[in-house]
């Protein structure tokens, strides 16, 4: 299995700089899916699975490697939830929740 990983080859990226790693990583099936819904805290697979719709337990598996392999979270008592490197990742995408919200209601506007 391979991981998005700074400084290797990705999507977009031969030298695999770390802003296209990154992107590479979050832009995987359910990666930011996964991270959105361990924002609200730890979850055990099964959980995590029904929060995101019933994702198919190995693409769930995969990410969960990946991103666990990435740093970004951890598998604790509880179940998995975000590291620090994770929660600083969330703080930095949350506010493009808020602004999905105002973009799906201004393309859905009358005048738009």
């Amino acid at each position: 299995m391979r991981y998005a990983r700074p400084g290797q080859p990705v999507r977009g990226s031969k030298t695999g700089k770390p802003i296209m790693a990154l992107f590479d990583l979050l832009g995987r099936n359910w990666a930011l899916g996964i991270i959105w819904q361990l924002s609200a805290g730890a979850m055990t697979f099964r959980a995590l699975q029904e929060r995101c719709e019933g994702v198919s337990p190995s693409v769930l598996n995969t990410r969960i490697k990946e991103l666990t392999a990435s740093g970004l979270i951890t598998r604790g008592e509880a179940g998995y939830c975000l590291t620090e490197m994770g929660e600083e990742l969330f703080a930095l995408i949350r506010p493009l929740g808020a602004w999905s919200m105002d973009w799906a209601a201004r393309l859905d506007a009358p005048d738009a």
